[in-house]
This record gives structure tokens, sequence and C-alpha cells, in this order.
């Protein structure tokens, strides 16, 4: 049997790359590190992640909190590797990035039908090819495939700066959870008062940016606006974004500041923490002046400074078929944020509705995607233009709520959160049973979902 050949070892990637691989389909995964790095990625391991260490919500009631758990369901290895590696950060899903990485790599190397192929790929391979090359494509590869998608588009993306936790003046810091959740004391957390929010927002206003080229127009993701962005949206915006003190009382005094800077745990020896929704395109030298304006951060040492970069993506809707292949070259897949999902767990669904799609292909069978209620299927949807009007502008998408069909009915706003995930799980559940054999080879480590056995082949 010809291996597929997967370019990028990212989330997608490596996720669509296992999946493949455990039904016995031979894969070649091609990934440009460590002969090459691009200038966000600072280690060699597979499914680095970039930007920030969480994987956001992991409440059974929310639309990622639900993907989570249908991925677990499922058997998927992105998943089960950030349980492993999990850290604390109250009711969000957060890890230990190098002990995350480190288990997607043994989960690989475990792998017999799995070949690795070092270098950067500049043209398409002959056979079935998934492209999860993610938003920093390279501009060979983006080259060769703009026979078939055209013109790329594009958003800019920006990552958060990382300090050293005994940088952190803890005679200001407390620790605290948003409204006590998780284990409570999840976080460090900066209080600031009025005077000192206004300073900060008017520092961020006059700081120096990173320019954009001249070629380029700034085109931000809303759900990953850089803060001074933000900023420039109103003097409050801050303090009902990422510096909401809502849900945070200071332990030491009882009494909730104007506003508040989180830091959020970076590696389960708590020696690192990333400043949360401090997302940026300053200068390194200016975020250094300006952040450590900050209470509590005058002797901040950063690890890791905020930067921006442009995130490459494609028209999926009018590109890809109801399989995710290229209409126009049906032997290519695409995978990952180069679909247009935005976000971790959304990046590794995508790579594992594909690997379902080329083993359909590959078994002689008709793909039958997951049901539009659940949160894979609302990701499916949003590739495939399903859950937008018709002439909407694609563009980059968490998975959300708006993504899933409406609900039947009147439903009180207070419940409508559980009658989605309750109505997905009875979804999956179906298309689990119906879909997949529960005598298959199945090497995942999922219980299955409410007791059906977790999808390895689909019949």
């Amino acid at each position: 049997m010809e291996p597929v050949t997967v370019i990028g070892a990212g989330l997608a990637g490596s996720e669509c790359a296992v999946q493949l691989a455990r039904r016995g389909i031979p894969v070649r995964l091609c990934e440009m590190k460590p002969v090459r790095r691009s200038p966000a990625h600072r280690t060699d391991f597979p499914a680095e992640l970039v930007c920030s260490n969480s994987f956001r919500s992991d409440s059974p009631d929310t639309p990622v909190g639900l993907l989570h758990a249908e991925l677990r369901q499922l058997g998927s290895v992105i998943l089960g590797e950030a349980d492993r590696a999990r850290v604390p950060a109250g009711e969000a899903l957060a890890v230990d990035r190098e002990r995350f990485s480190a288990g997607v790599e043994r989960a690989l190397a475990s792998l017999p039908e799995l070949e690795r192929v070092a270098g950067e790929v500049e043209a398409l391979p002959p056979g079935d090819v998934v492209v999860a090359t993610g938003p920093l494509t390279s501009e060979a590869l983006t080259r060769a495939l703009s026979r078939w998608t055209g013109d790329k588009l594009y958003f800019y993306d920006s990552i958060a700066p990382i300090v050293a936790a005994d940088s952190v003046d803890e005679g200001v810091a407390y620790r605290a959870s948003r409204w006590g959740r998780g284990d409570g004391a999840d976080y460090l957390n900066l209080p600031l008062d009025e005077a000192a929010y206004r300073a900060f927002v008017g520092a961020l206003l006059t700081a120096e940016k990173v320019p954009p080229h001249a070629f380029e127009e700034p085109r931000y993701f809303e759900g990953c606006l850089p803060i001074e962005v933000m900023a420039e949206r109103g003097p409050e915006t801050l303090a009902h974004g990422p510096m909401k003190p809502v849900g945070l009382v200071d332990p030491r005094t009882g009494r909730r500041s104007y506003a508040v800077v989180q830091l959020r745990q970076e590696d389960l020896g708590a020696t690192a923490y990333n400043l949360v929704g401090f997302q940026t395109r300053l200068t390194w030298p200016e975020q250094r002046r300006v952040f450590r304006t900050l209470p509590g951060l005058g002797e901040a040492e950063f690890l890791r400074m905020g930067q921006i970069h442009r995130n490459t993506f494609i028209d999926a809707p009018r590109l890809l078929g109801e399989d995710l292949a290229l209409r126009a070259e049906r032997r290519v897949w695409f995978a990952g944020q180069i679909s247009g999902v935005e976000g971790y767990v959304e990046s590794a669904a995508s790579g594992y509705l594909v690997a379902l799609a080329v083993a359909a292909r590959r078994g002689g069978r008709r793909f039958v995607p997951p049901p539009a209620e659940t949160a894979l299927g609302a990701l499916y949807r949003h590739v495939t233009g399903a859950a937008h009007p018709p002439g909407t502008e694609y563009q980059p998408s968490n998975v959300t709520f708006g993504l899933f069909p409406p609900l039947a009915g009147r439903v009180p706003k207070s419940g409508r959160r559980e009658a989605h995930a309750a109505r997905a799980r009875a979804a999956l559940h179906s298309w689990v049973r119906d879909e997949f054999s529960e005598t298959s080879s199945w090497t995942g480590e999922s219980a299955g979902v409410d007791g059906v056995a977790p999808a390895a082949v689909a019949r």
C-alpha cells in the first residue's frame, strides 16, 4: 500500500498521522524541523505550542470543552497527551509545553506504520497528500499550492510574553482563579488601581510597534487581538477584556481591584508564567519597558517576548469538497489552521477528520462527517461553508455555538449551553454506533462514547 504523505508535524499533522497509522495505513510524515524552523518555532519537537500553553476551557458545556470531550472519547493523541501534561489553570486545560510535545513525539515514534522525514517540502509529492503546514506555510510550498488555491488569504496572529516565576514580586501578586474555579488558586494575579491602569493604557498607546510590511494589510483574528490594538478601541476596553477583575477578589483586602493582570502557569515546575491576553506587536525593547510598569513586574525576566506573525489560510468552502479534499486535485487534503480553523484543539480536530476522510477513500467507502450537532460537526460546517450564509467572506474561526445548528423550540438562555452539549453527546453516540465497527483493531486508549467503542476503522 502506498503511504499517505502528511506535510507538517504540528497539532493537525501529528493527529492525522497517528490516526492513519492506527488504522494500518502507512504514513510518511514530513516536517521541516530540525533542518529548518519558522520564525515562531523554538524546539524540534512535533506539535509545538507556539502561542499560549492553554487549550482553553475544559468545561463540557462550552464549545471548546465539548470538543475536548469528543476528541477524548474518540482516542485523540493530542487530547490524550494534553491531559498527561496538564498544569493547574482553573477550568482551562493548560499544559507543560515541553512535556506535551515530548509525549506526542513518543506516540509518533511508537507506530511502525509511520515514517518520519525531516526537511522542507517545496512541492507536492506524488500520491495522496495531507497539507497540514499550519499558518506559517513556507513561501515555496505556498507557491506550489497556488496552482489550485489562487491568492492566499491571511491575518495576523500574536504571541504573549512569558516571564520567569521568580522575577514576579510575590508581595504584589496573589493567587486566585476567577470565581474560584479549578483549585481556586491556579493563577498569579497582579491588581491595578485606576491610576495604574490608566497609566498602563497610556504607555501602550504611545509605545513603538513592529510595523507591517508595505505590501501587507493588517487583518487580525478577533479572538487573539494584540493588546495594544484592543487599547486603541477605547480606554476601558482592556478593563472589560483580558484585564477584567470580575470574579477575582484579593484575599488580602477582600476587595476587587479596578483591573488585573493574570499570569498562567507554563510548566509543571511552575518556573514560568504567561501574561494572559497580552499577545502583542510591540517591539521587544518596548515590551520590556511597558510591561515592567505593571505592578509586580518591575524586575520581570522575560523568557519569551511577544511577537506577531502572518497566518496563511485557504478559502476552504470554495476549494474543498465534502471529504475535505481539493475539488481540483482530489488526492490533496488540507488539515489544521491552513484550512481556516483557529486554535490548538480545532487544529487537532481538523487533522482527525481528515484522517477519517483519507481512510474512507482508501477503504473504498464514502466519508460520513460527524453530525452537525456535535462540536466536530460544527467545525466541519465551518470549513465546508455550511455554517455561513451565502456570500459570507471566509475567515478563520474557533469552535463556537454559532457554528452549530439552532436548538429546536424555545430554550431559556440559562439552559442553552447544556442543551447544546446534551444534543451533541447524543448525536456523537449515534454517529459512532452507526459508522464505526466495534470489532475493529482499535489501538486508542479511550473508554469510548457512553459505552460505545471508539472509532477505529469505519465500515
